[in-house]
């Protein structure tokens, strides 16, 4: 697929995770799965218990998520069909590989989509929030990785970057816009 088709598949909004209409959304989740702060905490509590429960059981059978790898259950009560959990990297500099850690979350969660054949797909910021990766840096790397994976396979059809705030959104957009 050329870059021009993989551009038209890429969409920036602002508002909230929870409430889009598509195949799945990606959850920025912490390695127990178990919900917690952030996007992690509005995702389960609009999901609802069967989240929650689908997420014990990924836990008692692999014991968790490991950073950078992803995982998919269930949406719940949320309008998408699926969720998929990944796990970002705590930033620290980024000298401790953060960028790849990064680049990978994304990458597992395209994976588990294509798997799927979703026709469409949402990302929050992923380690923007308490995990501390700056929101620039972030961004670029979602771009890059989401524009790479659009050339090159079919699946998702739509990529979303949802934007919580303003800065964000203006990032995104930057990221989108490039071919």
């Amino acid at each position: 697929m050329s870059s021009s088709s993989a551009l038209t598949r890429l969409r920036v909004v602002q508002g909230d995770i929870t409430k889009l209409p598509v195949t799945a959304i990606v959850n920025a989740a912490n390695s127990s799965l178990l919900g917690g702060g952030g996007v992690d905490g509005a995702i389960h509590r609009a999901a609802g218990p069967a989240l929650l429960a689908e997420c014990q059981a990924i836990r008692a059978r692999q014991g968790g998520c490991k950073v950078g790898e992803a995982v998919i259950t269930t949406g719940g009560r949320l309008p998408a069909q699926y969720v998929i959990h990944t796990v970002g990297p705590v930033w620290n500099g980024g000298r401790a590989g953060q960028p790849e850690l990064l680049a990978s979350c994304y990458r597992n969660c395209l994976r588990l989509a294509a798997e799927q054949e979703m026709v469409s797909l949402a990302f929050p910021g992923i380690s923007t929030g308490i995990y501390g990766y700056p929101t620039a840096a972030a961004a670029a790397v979602a771009g890059h990785e989401i524009r790479q994976w659009l050339a090159a396979h079919k699946y998702p059809r739509k990529v979303v970057l949802v934007a919580f705030d303003d800065e964000t959104r203006r990032l995104y957009e930057t990221e989108a816009a490039q071919t």
